[in-house]
């Protein structure tokens, strides 16, 4: 029997605190509100029943299931903590300071047995980026980066390094999920000419020439997010610049490569020219979604051969999320888009509905896939700042607006583990609400209904729009100064004048072209 729905916790000015979800939506007794503006960081462990915060003193970890305080550790600075998959430890970490000699700061990087609240390990982590070690889901395996390598822990024995990946210039690694046997993925950035690389390894062979899975090359990389599949069977990588060279977009410029453990590589072939904003894997591991390309964005899911499987069309969007069971795809423009979603069947390919959440700065699938959080959190928006929990067919459940004089700084689902909600069939009707939606309906063009429930594609104005330039957030408007005087074209009046009855022939034509078109965007076609 599958749990009642997740708890959501809740920071802000109002202090931290946990709600029942649907359909109670109450404050929960599980934890007592702790009241003030001091709560940094708080974390759930994997399986949701461990709870840790920071309250600007201490770090407390309580027993969601039981209650009760477990643990609690004097680290006011603490910023981040993160529980290891199983529950054993607890890492946490405060920002790095030296001492005003000079001399090296202390260690701030603290590991936590959970069970006895003893400090397994301290390190030296300057950056907060990455400063989370990674483990395997069964903890036999542990890794950080430090100065070109990877090391490797092994059954959370933070005294003995067991293995080392030593590449020159190592910038990054992801360590693959799943069962044994583990892979990881490493980054190196390219220099003097030389390419950047994405390797594939499977631990603990590192040495020798050909110990690398799979390899992939590339030049145009300032950066890079390596995805890896549940199955652990490829890693997708977004290789991004800066700066694009060509002017054409402020998003730098990226490319999206698919890499197999079996050897096999690919660059994914985008059909519209423009940024990737988003690249998400299904938990299927079959096919991954892909949005890109100048607005109006294409989205487009591929299979494991990057071949388009079904194109979405275009729209304002910049972000796509899978439900937790792989069924149902939201497509959503964030950001400086007006927060339009379209939630898809993706075993059918059918609109379910398309539900808009204005200024919504934050989006979560709840583990029971049958729910949805959108929150408008500071500092991002520091105005009508609020969650809403939604069912995935387009009716709001429930919604907070903060006060005008308070800030919503972060909320989320307490997380469950795979396989304790079970799937349920899609239904496309609306279930009922006694919340009004009071979200502005998105204007759309007729369409007739045989051409409803599906994408918009082949249309004119797309094909075109691929050599459009991306526009800015907040683009200046511009104008084209008109000529008001009429200027000789050749210096002879008779030709001038042909010339003058040619160009008006050609904008007749224009306009019919233009009207036809006109017509067929209306039609949807």
């Amino acid at each position: 029997m599958a749990p009642s729905t997740p708890l959501l916790t809740v920071r802000g000015s109002e202090g931290l605190y946990m709600v029942n979800g649907p359909p109670h939506f109450t404050e929960s007794t599980v934890f007592p509100r702790e009241s003030g503006k001091n709560c940094k960081v708080y974390t759930f462990s994997k399986d949701g029943t461990l709870f840790a915060w920071g309250n600007g003193e201490k770090v407390n970890i309580i027993s969601v299931t039981n209650k009760g305080l477990l643990h609690s550790f004097d680290l006011p600075k603490a910023v981040c903590l993160e529980f290891s998959p199983k529950n054993t430890v607890l890492a946490t970490w405060q920002p790095y300071t030296t001492s005003k000699d000079g001399t090296a700061g202390i260690p701030n990087l603290q590991l936590y047995d959970v069970k006895t609240g003893t400090c397994l390990k301290s390190f030296i982590q300057k950056k907060m980026q990455n400063w989370c070690p990674s483990w395997s889901e069964d903890e036999t395996l542990c890794a950080r980066s430090v100065n070109n390598e990877v090391h490797f822990f092994e059954n959370n024995n933070f005294n003995t390094i067991a293995n080392k990946l030593h590449l020159q210039k190592i910038n990054d690694f992801v360590l693959s999920p799943g069962p044994q046997p583990y892979k990881v993925a490493v980054y190196v950035p390219g220099s003097k000419g030389a390419p950047s690389f994405v390797r594939l390894y499977q631990y603990p062979n590192f040495a020798g020439p050909h110990a690398a899975l799979a390899n992939k090359s590339f030049f145009k990389a300032d950066k890079v997010t390596m995805l890896w599949n549940k199955k652990a069977t490829a890693v997708l990588v977004i290789a991004s610049t800066d700066v694009d060279k060509t002017g054409a977009s402020y998003y730098g410029e990226q490319t999206l490569h698919y890499i197999a453990t079996n050897g096999e590589s690919a660059v994914v072939q985008l059909p519209k020219n423009g940024p990737i904003y988003d690249v998400v894997w299904n938990s299927s591991s079959t096919e991954f979604c892909a949005v890109y390309g100048f607005m109006p964005a294409k989205a487009t899911i591929f299979n494991l051969k990057c071949d388009p499987v079904f194109d979405f069309g275009t729209g304002p969007r910049n972000a796509a999320y899978y439900s937790p069971h792989g069924h149902i795809l939201v497509l959503a423009g964030f950001g400086n888009l007006r927060g339009q979603m379209e939630v898809w069947d993706v075993k059918n390919y059918k609109l379910i509905s398309k539900p808009v959440a204005s200024d919504s700065t934050y989006f979560a699938w709840c583990p029971d896939g049958e729910h949805i959080l959108t929150a408008t959190c500071a500092p991002r928006l520091r105005v009508n700042n609020g969650y809403k929990i939604w069912h995935y067919t387009g009716s709001i459940l429930h919604k907070y607006d903060v006060p005008s004089n308070a800030e919503l700084w972060q909320v989320s689902w307490q997380p469950f583990l795979d396989g304790i909600f079970p799937a349920k069939t899609i239904t496309y009707q609306a279930v009922p609400s006694e919340v009004p939606n009071e979200e502005p309906k998105v204007a759309t063009a007729y369409r007739p209904p045989a051409l409803r429930n599906k994408p918009i594609t082949n249309s004119k104005l797309e094909a075109r729009s691929d050599k459009s330039p991306d526009l800015a957030p907040t683009p200046a408007p511009q104008s084209t100064p008109r000529n008001t005087v009429s200027q000789s074209i050749s210096g002879d009046p008779e030709i001038d004048k042909k010339i003058k009855n040619l160009k008006k022939l050609e904008k007749i034509q224009k306009e019919t072209a233009l009207l036809q078109e006109l017509e067929d965007l209306e039609l949807g076609i």
